[in-house]
């Protein structure tokens, strides 16, 4: 059977999806730190929670970028390649 081609449209929405994804999983991480640095260091402070949903936010869009800016990564294994014997 021939392979099924994927249309530029669906790799950009499979894109927009990890992108949404990865953002919103690195936001709820960063909460979830400045929520326990907020009650176990700072006295209950909120600008832990705040620092840490910004820093989440901030690497969630910094690797959108990337993966939009990069379209053509190639990613493989390295081959070693050995020389011929004799």
């Amino acid at each position: 059977m021939a392979e099924k081609e994927i249309r530029s449209e669906e790799q950009l929405g499979v894109k927009w999806d990890q992108c949404i994804y990865d953002t919103l999983v690195k936001t709820g991480t960063g909460l979830g730190l400045g929520v326990v640095f907020s009650v176990f260091l700072f006295k209950r402070r909120t600008w832990p929670v705040a620092f840490g949903t910004g820093v989440g936010v901030g690497i969630g869009y910094a690797n959108c970028q990337h993966e939009f800016k990069d379209p053509f990564s190639l990613r493989g294994k390295l081959v070693k390649v050995m020389p011929k014997e004799e």
